[in-house]
C-alpha cells in the first residue's frame, strides 16, 4: 500500500489601496494573530535613497525607484514560495508598481506588466481611501485627494491583470482583519 501525501496549497493574499487607507495597521494585526506578512518595501527603498542624498527618489527617478521595487517584490514572492506557511499576506503587490507609474504618467518597459502576470496572487483585498484615518508623514507625501486618484489607478492595474477585487469595509482593525480572514477561508 502506497503512502498518501497531503499537500497544503499556499494562499498568497495581497492588500492594496491608496496611501493611508489602513493596510499597514491591518497587516500588523494579522502579524499579531500569528500570520506571516511580507511588508511594504517602498519605505525601505525611499529611506535608503534619503541616506544616499536623494530626497524623493520616486519623484526624481521614478523608473529607478520602480525597478528597485520590482526586484524587491519579486524577491518577496519567491521567498513566499519557499515558505511552508499556508497563508502569506503581502502589503502591496507587483501590479502596484505599474499602477503608480501610470498615475505619474511615466513610460515604462513591459517587464512591469509581464512580471505582474507571472507572479499571481490568490486574492486581492482593496482598502478604499478613508478620510478619518488618513495621515501624511515624511515618507507619505500624497494628499488625501491624491490617495483617491492613486486608488483608481490601482483598481485599474489589478483589473487589467484579471483580478477580482474584494473591498474591505471600513471599521475597527479587528473587524477589518476578521473580514479578510473570513473571506479567505475555503468555502466548500
Amino acid at each position: 500500500m502506497g503512502m498518501i501525501y497531503f499537500c497544503v496549497m499556499q494562499k498568497k493574499i495581497v492588500l492594496i489601496g491608496g496611501p493611508g487607507s489602513g493596510k499597514t495597521s491591518i497587516l500588523n494585526a494579522l502579524i499579531n494573530k500569528g500570520f506571516f506578512c511580507m511588508e511594504e518595501i517602498s519605505r525601505e527603498v525611499t529611506l535608503k535613497a534619503k541616506d544616499e542624498g536623494i530626497e524623493q527618489l520616486f519623484l526624481t527617478k521614478p523608473l529607478l525607484f520602480s525597478k528597485m521595487l520590482l526586484e524587491g517584490r519579486e524577491k518577496q514572492y519567491l521567498e513566499a514560495n519557499k515558505s511552508d506557511k499556508e497563508i502569506i499576506f503581502f502589503d502591496r503587490g507587483i501590479p502596484d508598481i505599474f499602477a503608480y507609474l501610470n498615475y505619474f504618467n511615466t513610460e515604462y518597459p513591459s517587464i512591469f506588466i509581464d512580471k505582474s502576470k507571472k507572479y499571481l496572487y490568490d486574492k486581492v483585498f482593496l482598502f478604499l481611501p478613508w478620510k478619518e484615518i488618513y495621515l501624511s508623514d515624511n515618507e507619505r507625501y500624497e494628499s488625501f485627494e491624491q490617495s483617491n486618484s492613486i486608488n483608481s489607478f490601482l483598481i485599474n492595474a489589478y483589473k487589467e491583470i484579471g483580478y477580482q477585487l474584494i473591498t474591505v469595509p471600513f471599521g475597527s482593525i479587528e473587524d477589518r482583519s476578521n473580514f479578510i480572514l473570513n473571506s479567505i477561508k475555503d468555502k466548500k
